[in-house]
């Protein structure tokens, strides 16, 4: 079971207007678009959304019938200093009347998706699909994988080299999904009394929103864009300077992933916006730069440089995933020589 940790880190996250960001409804509908068929006859929970802020639940809830969805589940979470009680809201299609498929029922606790009426509803579901607090992100993941639910979840593109996600990368059991890979920026609504930050807009109703450039899907559910190869034009044979290794990993750097060379057989570091494009048919992760000290970069890293960070003629990269070609192919065997 997860763990019955308290709610304290919650609270006071939300407390300070810090993990509080609604996802707009055109992200949601952009990326939803890609799993429609894998919808039908499931039930879909929303273990972070207050369906009357929750774009999430308008969008599943106004396509219930469309996508062929057996049930929808939204629970509200009360924040410490917030009034009223923590409640659930259900669609279910077995229901009467149209007025009577959606119901509504105040939970005996608070909501939070650790709780064990949250974790119920969360056995009772098929697939989860939210963007759930930052402050607890890897808490979150961590539960979805122990209860093994399909999710497609929003999260931070540099969880991808943390000690407890990497390893669900490198196995294929965790992947990114196909409109948010690592470029761009993604506007979420923030409360009107929110924090003044940089990167802020306000519109003519007075919403106030926030832009986060560091944001992507993260899902353990087939999309038919992950399997489409990566068309490769460089080549590391006579090119070997533009492709240095590492001062402290038995690997080469490749400082961009349209650079990648078709004719290495060896490790290759690439910028972890490669997972944008990483068709598991074509290559193989098989490690990650040394942040957290887990072994990650599978014996390639030299531990007596005492840096973590892959280092190139003394300058540090940031962080680094390695992979190899699984189908290398020369420039003499494209040519038929």
């Amino acid at each position: 079971m997860a763990t019955g940790k308290t709610n304290t880190a919650l609270g006071l996250a939300k407390a300070d207007k810090n993990d509080e960001f609604y996802t707009l409804l055109e992200d949601i509908e952009t990326e939803m678009v890609y799993y429609r068929d894998q919808f039908q006859g499931k039930t879909i929970f929303l273990n972070c959304d207050d369906p009357e802020e929750s774009n999430f639940w308008k969008y599943f809830s106004l396509n219930f019938d469309f996508l062929g969805l057996k049930g929808l589940i939204s629970t509200h979470y009360v924040y410490e200093n917030e009034e009223g009680p923590a409640y659930m809201l259900r669609y279910d299609a077995q229901a009467g009347t149209n007025d009577e498929k959606v119901t509504k029922k105040l939970l005996s606790g608070d909501g939070d998706f650790r709780s064990k009426e949250c974790l119920e509803l969360l056995e009772e579901a098929d697939i989860v699909i939210t963007n759930p607090p930052f402050s607890l992100w890897r808490e979150y993941l961590a539960t979805l994988v122990e209860y093994e639910k399909q999710f497609i979840i929003l999260g931070n593109l540099n969880a991808v080299t943390y000690q407890d996600v990497f390893p669900l990368i490198k196995n294929n059991k965790l992947w990114w999904g196909v409109s948010r890979n690592g470029s761009g920026s993604m506007w979420f609504r923030v409360p009107k009394d929110a924090p003044d930050k940089t990167g802020q807009k306000i519109d003519e109703k007075g919403n106030r929103y926030q832009t986060i450039g560091t944001t992507c899907w993260y899902t353990n559910m087939e999309h038919k864009q992950r399997h489409e190869e990566l068309i490769l034009t460089k080549f590391y044979e006579s090119n070997e300077n533009d492709y240095p290794y590492y001062d402290n990993y038995n690997a080469i750097e490749v400082s961009r992933v349209v650079n990648i060379p078709m004719d290495y057989e060896g490790a290759m570091g690439v910028p972890i916006t490669f997972l944008g494009k990483y068709n598991p048919d074509q290559f193989e992760i098989i490690g990650a730069t040394e942040s957290e000290g887990k072994g990650f970069s599978s014996g390639l890293w030299d531990s007596d440089s005492k840096f973590a960070q892959s280092v190139v003629d003394g300058k540090r990269k940031y962080k680094r995933l390695f992979i190899k070609n699984k189908n290398p192919i020369t420039k003499q065997e494209i040519l038929g020589l």
